[in-house]
């Protein structure tokens, strides 16, 4: 495998499956957040962008798209390593997201509710290309609940600067 030019990856390099990588601080779930989603998206769910239909709905009161909440993860990632999404050089390689292994959206988050990101390296692996896969495993807790929000296995790949483009 090519070495790694970006200090993120270089970090990944040096752990094992199985280690923490770390968790992130709170993130308060608004509903101008959900509205804007839900914009977005074109999905006007009045359980998610309608206060009053949502306060006689089945959660008493708006909760966050599933996909707001797991897309949240990459933010939730730079934040725990300290990195800039905004601020990387190309020129030494870069992330795409790769899907998702396991995905399970276990708990509603209602509007006002404070999410966080629990971060494993799941594995880290070679491909045929001269890339890096690596999986997260991760979590989205819910502050004050016992079971968390999502539940997921997260793939990315790494495409180092001499592996060419990631087509």
């Amino acid at each position: 495998m090519s070495q790694p030019a970006n200090a993120t990856q270089r970090i990944f390099m040096s752990m094992q499956p199985g280690q923490p990588i770390g968790t992130s601080d709170w993130v308060t779930v608004t509903q101008p957040m959900i509205s804007t989603f839900g914009e977005a998206t074109l999905d006007h769910d009045p359980m998610h962008v309608d206060p009053a239909w949502a306060s006689a709905g089945p959660f008493g009161t708006t909760i966050s798209f599933g996909f707001l909440t797991m897309s949240l993860l990459t933010h939730m990632l730079h934040q725990t390593l300290g990195s800039d999404s905004s601020s990387y050089d190309p020129r030494q390689g870069y992330y795409l997201n790769y899907g998702f292994d396991r995905l399970r959206l276990v708990m509603p988050v209602p509007v006002g509710s404070r999410i966080r990101g629990k971060f494993t390296l799941g594995d880290l692996r070679p491909d045929a290309r001269q890339r890096s896969i690596v999986r997260f495993d991760v979590e989205i807790e819910i502050e004050g609940e016992l079971r968390p929000a999502v539940v997921a296995q997260w793939l990315t790949v790494w495409v180092p600067p001499d592996a060419g483009d990631a087509r």
